[in-house]
């Protein structure tokens, strides 16, 4: 079996050996640039986004859930949910500010929809 592989090795043309490695790293580079590279550039995102938490934000937990941003600590963002009610959540678990832009989409696909 090994004898068939090595001389089906040997009888490729020589241009060949060229391509063998060209090909493996033209994959590689085609997924770094459309699949690693923007998964590292959300991840900076979000954790930049954490990072500029400010008191009285109103923002949208990962859950769901949304609140205003009453205390911040080094690890935890306190919310108040309702008048009295406050529940602590780590900076991991925000999402996103309750004003963004896919907030106001989905809200608008859904009027449209349904006046239809």
């Amino acid at each position: 079996m090994t004898t068939m592989f090595l001389s089906l090795l040997l009888q490729a043309a020589p241009g060949a050996s060229i391509m063998q490695f060209v090909f493996p790293v033209a994959i590689g580079l085609v997924l770094y640039f459309f699949m690693i590279r923007p998964q590292q550039r959300k991840t900076a995102d979000a954790k930049a986004f954490r990072e500029s938490l400010v008191k009285g934000s109103r923002v949208v937990t990962i859950g769901g859930l949304h609140g205003l941003v009453v205390e911040i600590g080094p690890e935890t963002v306190l919310l108040e949910v309702e008048r009295g009610q406050r529940l602590r959540f780590d900076r991991s678990a925000i999402a996103r500010t309750a004003g963004s832009p896919a907030a106001a989409d989905s809200g608008t696909s859904a009027t449209l929809s349904s006046g239809s």
